[in-house]
């Protein structure tokens, strides 16, 4: 049975982000369907995890199609926890997947914006789809944190590939993942979140491990 391929963007990006017109190309080349769904789905204010989930499962063709994930950044989160929940799900290719995401993002916007977030209910984050600061509700911070890494069990084939000079996520984070489950394959690139400068590299990665042609 032929397999089913989905593509999720990462955080505040779109399908027609670097990254996924790069690879959407590439499937295209060896004429095999990829799908890139938009999971700002029309209300990036309203943006969860949760929903996201359920989006992508949605996307899936019928009950009995295998089906792999390639992730991105918040998309390779989601994609893993996709994994643990719905059995359809045989492989996951994470590109610099967010571990951890809040404990690496809220920090980084500081106490004060995060308790005015919460009080506010919203904040402006820069939207790279829509090139502009968009509202993001507080709802994404408390549907966040119920996704956590120690849930993710299922042994399912995964390839990780992680910059090495990662300044959103570090690399640990996929270390520590992989580090106490043997079915994860980690790939560490010379390269940053964006991975802009090794997709040959990773393209020939996803090739190898998908056994496409």
């Amino acid at each position: 049975m032929p397999t089913q391929y989905i593509y999720l963007h990462g955080f505040a990006s779109s399908p027609n982000s670097v990254k996924a017109r790069d690879i959407g190309d590439r499937f295209a080349q060896i004429q095999t369907k990829l799908k890139i769904p938009d999971l700002n789905a029309g209300d990036f204010s309203q943006l969860t995890i949760t929903r996201q989930i359920t989006q992508v499962t949605a996307e899936f063709s019928n009950n009995s199609t295998p089906v792999t994930l390639i992730g991105s950044s918040l998309g390779g989160l989601t994609a893993a926890h996709l994994g643990q929940q719905n059995l359809q799900v045989q492989k996951l290719v994470l590109l610099a997947p967010a571990f951890g995401f809040l404990s690496h993002w809220l920090p980084k916007l500081g106490d004060e914006e995060v308790q005015r977030w919460q009080q506010e209910k919203y904040i402006m984050v820069y939207h790279y789809g829509k090139e502009q600061k968009l509202p993001l509700s507080y709802n994404f911070v408390t549907d966040a944190a119920q996704y956590q890494e120690e849930f993710l069990q299922r042994p399912i084939p995964t390839l990780i590939l992680h910059g090495k000079k990662d300044e959103v996520i570090p690399i640990e984070a996929s270390r520590n993942f992989g580090y106490s489950r043997p079915w994860v394959e980690l790939v560490e690139l010379n390269s940053d979140h964006g991975l802009g400068n090794v997709m040959e590299e990773i393209w020939q990665a996803i090739r190898l491990f998908c056994q496409l042609p």
